[in-house]
C-alpha cells in the first residue's frame, strides 16, 4: 500500500518586491528604542539608504550620559573603531592598487622587508585584506607603549600562528600593517591618504582621524582612560599608543558620511561626479571569496561570525558589511540597492553590553521593507 508524506525541502528563499514599504521602516523605532531601555546602549543614529536614496534618518537616545546627560542628534561624531579597516585602509589599498603602486598578490615584504622575518615572507596584501594572513589578532599592548617606530618593529618580528591561507582570523595586526604598507608606498599616512583620495573627493568633510575640536564638541563619548571620558580621541588604546592613526582603528565620522560612503560603493566606485574607484576595483574589493569556515571579502566581512548587520532576510554570500567595537555598523546588500547605517557608542555604558541583536533586527526589519521576503517552504509528496 502507497502512503504519500509531505516533507519540507526548501529553505526561505528571499526575493526582491518593486516598492518600499515606508510604514515598515518605522518599526525601527521600536527596536531601538527597546534596546536603550534595556541598556544596550545609550542611543543610536540610524540611517537607510535604498536606491541611492536616504529613506531612514533618525537619532535616538542619549549622545552622553555621562559626566552629563545629552541627547542625541543625528550629525553625532562616533568612533568608528573598526569601520576603519574598510572604510579607510581597505578602500586606500584598492585606490594604490589602481595606481599600480600596490599588488594583490605580492608578498607584504616587498614593500616592508624587515617584515619577512620569522617565516613571514610568504604572506601577501590579499592575505591581510581576507584575514587569512595567520597573524594573530593582537600583540601585546605593551609592545606599543615607546611610540609607532618601535611598535612596527615589534610586529615585524613576531611569528605566525598559522600558514598563511590556511586559516581565518579577524586581526587587528593585519591592518596594522597594511596602514603601514600605505605610509610606505605612498609617503602619506593612512590618515592623510584617506582624505586626499577618499573622503575628500566625496565631500566627506567630517569624517577623519584626529578630530578638531569643533568636531569633537559633536563627538560621542566611549569609554575612560585614565579616569577620564574618551571624547573624540579614539578607544582602541594601540592606535590611541601611536597617535590615534592606524589601519585598524582610529576613524571618527557620522552616519550621514557612512551612507554618503555606501552610496559611492553601491554606484559602483561614483558619487556626484567624483569617482573615488573603478567599478572593477569596487567588484574586486567587496566580491565573496572563500575562507577557511566562511566567506570574506577584500576588507569586509559577507558570512562569517561576525555577520549579524546582514539581519535574517538578505541574502547569505551577497551583501558585505562590517562592525567596530564602540558599536558601529555598515551593511550593504548590492541586490535590493540598500544600505544600513547604524552607529552607537554602546562602551559609554559598559564593553560588556552588546548591539548584536539591534543589528540583526534592524537589518531584518530594512530587508522586509525593501521587498526581501521568506518564500513559504515548498511541499512535495513523498511517496514509499
Amino acid at each position: 500500500m502507497r502512503t504519500t508524506l509531505f516533507l519540507l525541502i526548501a529553505l526561505p528563499i528571499p526575493l526582491l518586491a518593486v516598492s518600499l514599504d515606508r510604514d515598515r521602516l518605522k518599526q525601527i523605532d521600536t527596536s531601538v528604542e527597546a534596546a536603550v531601555k534595556r541598556g544596550d546602549c545609550p542611543g543610536a543614529v540610524v540611517v537607510v539608504v535604498h536606491d541611492d536614496e536616504v529613506v531612514f534618518r533618525k537619532a535616538f537616545g542619549q549622545r552622553s550620559l555621562q559626566p552629563d546627560k545629552q541627547a542625541m542628534a543625528v550629525d553625532t561624531v562616533f568612533d568608528l573603531a573598526s569601520l576603519t579597516k574598510p572604510i579607510a585602509t581597505a578602500t586606500s589599498a584598492f585606490v594604490l592598487i589602481e595606481q599600480r603602486k600596490l599588488r594583490l598578490s605580492e608578498k607584504v615584504a616587498t614593500y616592508w622587508p624587515e617584515f619577512a622575518a620569522n617565516k613571514k615572507g610568504a604572506v601577501t596584501v590579499e592575505h591581510l585584506l581576507s584575514h587569512t594572513s595567520g597573524l594573530l589578532a593582537d600583540n601585546s599592548l605593551g609592545d606599543y607603549k615607546s611610540g609607532k617606530g618601535d611598535a612596527m618593529k615589534k610586529i615585524a618580528a613576531l611569528s605566525l600562528e598559522a600558514e598563511p591561507g590556511k586559516r581565518f582570523r579577524y586581526s587587528d595586526v593585519g591592518f596594522i600593517v597594511l596602514g603601514e604598507l600605505i605610509e610606505r608606498i605612498s609617503g602619506k599616512n593612512v590618515h592623510e591618504f584617506s582624505k586626499r583620495h577618499v573622503f575628500d573627493p566625496l565631500a566627506m568633510a567630517e569624517t577623519s582621524y584626529l578630530p578638531s575640536e569643533k568636531l569633537k564638541a559633536r563627538c560621542a563619548p566611549t569609554g575612560k582612560r585614565e579616569g577620564n571620558w574618551l571624547t573624540g580621541e579614539v578607544h582602541d588604546p594601540r592606535a590611541a599608543a601611536i597617535g590615534g592613526i592606524a589601519g585598524h582603528a582610529g576613524l571618527f565620522g557620522t552616519a550621514d558620511e557612512v551612507a554618503c560612503f555606501a552610496r559611492m560603493l553601491l554606484r559602483g566606485g561614483e558619487l556626484d561626479g567624483k569617482r573615488v574607484l573603478s567599478r572593477e576595483s569596487v567588484q574586486l574589493m567587496t566580491m565573496p571569496i572563500d575562507v577557511p569556515g566562511g566567506k570574506r571579502s577584500r576588507g569586509w566581512d559577507v558570512d562569517t561570525g561576525f555577520s549579524s548587520p546582514r539581519g535574517e532576510l538578505f541574502v547569505k554570500g551577497e551583501g558585505f558589511g562590517h562592525t567596530g567595537f564602540t558599536g558601529t555598523s555598515l551593511w550593504i546588500d548590492p541586490r535590493s540597492k540598500t544600505a544600513i547605517v547604524i552607529l552607537t557608542n554602546r562602551v559609554h555604558i559598559s564593553e560588556k553590553v552588546q548591539v548584536t541583536s539591534l543589528r540583526r533586527e534592524i537589518a531584518t526589519i530594512v530587508a522586509e521593507s525593501v521587498g526581501v521576503k521568506r518564500v513559504a517552504p515548498k511541499v512535495e509528496p513523498k511517496r514509499d
